[in-house]
């Protein structure tokens, strides 16, 4: 049989399958073994590795390699989850093969999406979605494998499963945690640190003697630890989301203050003289020429800040607060060891903020559409 897609990753699969088959086979002997372990699950996930394998290296069609990569790797990952949940700790080398198999063949399924050159822009978007869809997934199914296989304590790592239980449990606290840090401490504190960042900036490069004194002691400013800062902002603050949004405006005022006045002066002098030959003044060659300039500059400085800002408004919440916030959620929790509302919280923050970024950065694309960045893809 000729296989036209052979890849490295099948042909590491294909002699996994074959001592999978080998070491399941043996297993089934044993009385009371445990289902990872057990003819019908097994067989079935090992079937599902096989047959997609062998479907994808004999289609020469690339999307419907894809497809069968796909079912088999996910497929065969569904039946090795299902099956460990209530024997924890049991797994052996075949539950890890199985596993190393399932993996290989969705990196392989990636690797071909990858490939695609998409024929229209609704193809890229989709695109652009599954790819990072399916990485993101498998490592999930990788992380909870490995503590329910390994039998990892609850306390040290949660699987992802009960942190997602957790969530769903748990959506009214969330919900006000993420209302206290995220729409009143974040949000207000990173509008009011840009746009004074920014003003300043402004200010600087109209002023050299403020651009000369500013800049110094703007480097000296940012190096200040977080964990120095908070509490002075709590006493002078007090402990509601103000000494908080305080401590958002301590850490993306300069980032903002930096970065805009690095990007008044990346218009170059031929641009500059053309403006001047034209008998512009200092405000119409900054509104036309070196603002549009300085955007990439600008849009870097907001979406450094929009981590920045999450981080501090947590890393405040952890010396007072009201009994709510997502910093205050997570200093208590780890004190009664409920690690599962630890990780809820972790992960609605990293959402939050991914959301923030990918915000920023579409409206970057829709400003600076013109730049070579943005241009290229």
């Amino acid at each position: 049989m000729r296989f036209p897609n052979q890849s490295w990753q099948t042909w590491i699969v294909l002699p996994f399958v074959g001592l999978l088959a080998f070491l399941f086979a043996s297993m089934n002997g044993v009385p009371g073994a445990p289902p990872p372990y057990g003819a019908l699950s097994g067989g079935i996930a090992i079937a599902l590795v096989l047959i997609s394998t062998l479907a994808a290296n004999c289609t020469s069609n690339r999307l419907l390699e894809a497809v069968f990569l796909f079912a088999g790797a996910h497929g065969a990952a569904f039946l090795l989850l299902a099956a460990i949940r209530g024997h924890e700790g049991t797994a052996g080398p075949a539950y890890y093969l199985l596993l190393t198999s399932a993996w290989l063949l969705a990196w392989r399924c990636v690797t071909i999406l990858s490939g695609f050159r998409a024929a229209s822009r609704a193809m890229s978007i989709t695109l652009r979605l599954i790819i990072p869809a399916i990485f993101g997934a498998w490592i999930l199914i990788i992380w909870e494998a490995v503590t329910r296989g390994a039998g990892i304590p609850f306390i040290l790592l949660p699987p992802p499963s009960a942190i997602g239980a957790r969530i769903a449990n748990s959506l009214p606290i969330l919900g006000s945690d993420v209302r206290q840090t995220i729409f009143k401490a974040v949000l207000i504190g990173y509008v009011v640190g840009n746009l004074a960042g920014f003003a300043v900036a402004i200010l600087a490069d109209r002023v050299p003697f403020l651009r000369r004194g500013l800049l110094p002691i703007g480097n000296m400013v940012s190096a200040l630890p977080i964990i120095g800062v908070a509490p002075i902002m709590v006493m002078w603050f007090g402990f509601d989301w103000p000494s908080k949004a305080a401590v958002v405006i301590i850490m993306t005022f300069f980032p903002m203050l930096v970065n805009t006045v690095a990007g008044l002066a990346a218009s170059g002098h031929m641009e500059r003289d053309l403006m001047r030959t034209y008998a512009s003044g200092y405000w119409p060659t900054l509104l036309k020429l070196r603002l549009p300039a300085a955007m990439p500059f600008i849009f870097n400085a907001l979406k450094i800040n929009s981590t920045l800002a999450l981080i501090g408004a947590i890393v405040a919440e952890f010396f007072g607060t009201p009994v709510v916030g997502m910093g205050f959620r997570i200093s208590t929790e780890v004190g009664r060891m409920n690690i599962d509302m630890v990780w809820a919280e972790i992960a609605v923050a990293a959402l939050a903020g991914s959301v923030f970024y990918g915000v920023v950065a579409l409206i970057e694309r829709a400003v600076t559409f013109w730049h070579p960045s943005v241009r290229g893809g």
